[in-house]
């Protein structure tokens, strides 16, 4: 039997992200978007929080948007009953075939003082940024998704003068795409005069281990869905911190 039972009056801090709380919706099938944004989101007072949002590993039109209506669901297990700065919603090419108006409106239902982004929001985000508006794009989507995609792409402004795909519509072979060939398409792509700038689509694709290289061997921007995505949830919540060896990107405001 305890003899005596003490209590103690706490004092209150910030916690732990007294900076910035982000929000990240990630795909069940996803394996590599939470591992990069540990890569890259390290500062003190900053952290993000996770939910997952079930899908298929097969991607389709019709699977990517079945996830619409679970959206909210899972904007609103992120901290309940805390604010966060910023909710990122973590599929590029479901935020395509819904439409980033559609995910906005869906997390700001739950959530109305979170800022929010998508990766292809942050990508559009990190073109302005950079100050490109020809770009080379590489995917690991089926033809029907990369269609999308460069149809939604060319009507927000952007030209695309380079395109590349591994056609793979199982979400879990992508993530295992080697980064050998991933950076291989990359510098490949990169050699055509028309473009100023690579994106890499698709938060299951491994990009933070190619990105210095293949800025550095061909002297011009690269980013991809998580690169970006975590770029613009840094800055969306006021962090501007550059972070030095993760690509050119990570210089730049917002």
């Amino acid at each position: 039997m305890v003899s005596k039972i003490s209590d103690f009056t706490p004092q209150m801090d910030r916690g732990i992200a007294w900076r910035a709380r982000i929000g990240l919706i990630v795909l069940a099938t996803d394996h590599t978007l939470e591992f990069e944004f540990r890569s890259l989101i390290r500062m003190p007072g900053v952290s993000f929080y996770v939910s997952r949002i079930a899908n298929t590993p097969l991607v389709t039109p019709d699977s990517l948007e079945a996830m619409g209506a679970l959206i909210g669901d899972q904007a609103g297990v992120l901290l309940p009953g805390e604010s966060l700065d910023v909710i990122a919603y973590g599929c590029t090419s479901a935020s395509i075939v819904m439409g980033e108006e559609f995910v906005f409106n869906q997390i700001q239902a739950v959530s109305p003082e979170s800022e929010v982004t998508t990766p292809i929001t942050a990508a559009f985000a990190a073109f302005r940024a950079l100050g490109v508006s020809r770009i080379g794009v590489l995917t690991p989507y089926s033809n029907e998704i990369n269609q999308l995609m460069i149809d939604y792409i060319g009507h927000n402004g952007i030209r695309i003068g380079a395109f590349g795909s591994f056609n793979e519509s199982d979400d879990n072979q992508v993530a295992r795409i080697s980064t050998h060939s991933i950076c291989q398409a990359l510098l490949e792509m990169g050699r055509d005069d028309g473009i100023e700038a690579l994106f890499l689509s698709c938060t299951n694709l491994r990009s933070l281990e190619v990105i210095r290289e293949v800025e550095e061997i061909l002297g011009m921007p690269v980013t991809s869905s998580n690169h970006a995505m975590a770029w613009h949830t840094l800055r969306l919540a006021g962090v501007d911190d550059p972070i030095e060896g993760a690509g050119r990107l990570f210089q730049h405001p917002l």
